[in-house]
């Protein structure tokens, strides 16, 4: 239900329009998040963007190495050390 003070949401042409406009405004002017309920989203998948990488050949068949005693594609392995890197260096250097 909408409250009294509530403002109405415009109508955007284009997603950049939008996050302009979110990024100058606050939601609570526009949205009773009072009644909110949380959504569940179970396939939601993470977009992937595709890089190319060069890295010695060496160490490639270390990583592939490694990846065969865990089980896991190599790639896959580098992606977890990768974030665990990232996460470690974030919490460092906030």
């Amino acid at each position: 239900m909408k409250k009294k003070n509530e403002k109405v949401i415009p109508i955007f042409s284009s997603e950049d329009e939008e996050r302009k406009f979110w990024a100058e405004h606050d939601s609570t002017d526009f949205i009773d998040w009072s009644n909110a309920k949380r959504g569940l989203f179970p396939s939601l998948k993470p977009s992937l963007k595709l890089i190319s990488i060069r890295l010695p050949e060496s160490m490639i068949e270390q990583l592939k190495v490694l990846a065969n005693k865990k089980d896991v594609p190599y790639q896959s392995l580098v992606k977890v050390f990768l974030s665990e890197k990232l996460k470690e260096e974030m919490e460092m250097n906030p």
